[in-house]
């Protein structure tokens, strides 16, 4: 684990009006998303996935601590795996451990157990929490 040295911040205030601008920019791009469940299977450069994955590592956390670890998957045969292990934990799910409010909820979606997009992407990323950490001397 890299240990960081804290940075100060270095804030630099906007005028109003391009705060406003930027503000309604950003809330018109937020408006466009949807929750998407069938992906393009067009390549992604490596280069592209690893600015994304350095960029959410940079989100702040409590004491500074980043307690997540990203893991780039790409391989087929672990996407096949990971879809079979996914589909297994929908199917119980679906089920029974759902409630009927949250089946219902679902319903329009048309979603089920089958999660095909898991081997479609060219790429998913999987985030893991950390539960420990490391002092500068290796120590926990």
């Amino acid at each position: 684990m890299t240990v960081h040295a804290t940075m100060p911040l270095a804030f630099a205030g906007l005028p109003e009006e391009e705060m406003k601008a930027r503000a309604l920019a950003f809330l018109a791009a937020m408006r466009t998303r949807r929750t998407v469940r069938d992906y393009s299977d067009r390549p992604v450069p490596r280069e592209i996935i690893e600015a994304a994955v350095a960029t959410a590592g940079t989100a702040p956390s409590g004491a500074n601590q980043q307690p997540w670890t990203f893991v780039c998957i790409s391989d087929p045969e672990l996407k096949k795996q990971i879809r079979a292990g996914a589909e297994e934990e929908e199917r119980a799910f679906y089920a029974g451990r759902a409630g009927e409010e949250w089946l219902g909820a679902l319903a329009h979606l048309g979603t089920d157990a089958h999660k095909p997009f898991l081997e479609t992407a060219p790429w998913l990323i999987a985030i893991f929490a950390q539960r420990w950490a490391m002092t500068q001397t290796g120590a926990r």
